[in-house]
C-alpha cells in the first residue's frame, strides 16, 4: 500500500517532497507532545477534584488526536489532488 504521495507527476518534486515532509513531522511532533501533557494534566486534574481543568485538558487531548489523524489524512488527500492533476 503505498501512502505516499506521488511527486513524479509534479515539477519540482524534491522541494515538494522536503517541505511537505517536514510540516508533516512537525505536525506529528506538536500532536504527541500536545498528547503527552494533555493527559498529564487531565489525570492529575482529575484526581484532584479540578473538573474546569479536566474538561480543558480532555478537549485538548482530542484535538491533539485530531491533528495527528487530519496530518495522517493529509498525505491521502495531497496524493489525491496529485493524481487528478496527473491526469488533467
Amino acid at each position: 500500500m503505498d501512502v505516499f504521495p506521488d511527486f513524479g507527476a509534479v515539477g519540482g518534486q524534491a522541494e515538494l517532497r522536503a517541505i511537505v515532509g517536514a510540516l508533516l513531522t512537525i505536525v506529528l511532533i506538536f500532536a504527541v507532545l500536545m498528547l503527552v501533557i494533555c493527559a498529564a494534566v487531565w489525570a492529575i486534574s482529575s484526581a484532584n477534584g479540578n473538573i474546569s481543568s479536566a474538561v480543558r485538558a480532555r478537549t485538548g487531548f482530542l484535538v491533539s488526536i485530531g491533528a495527528a489523524a487530519l496530518a495522517g489524512l493529509g498525505v491521502t488527500w495531497v496524493n489525491f489532488l496529485l493524481g487528478i492533476g496527473a491526469s488533467i
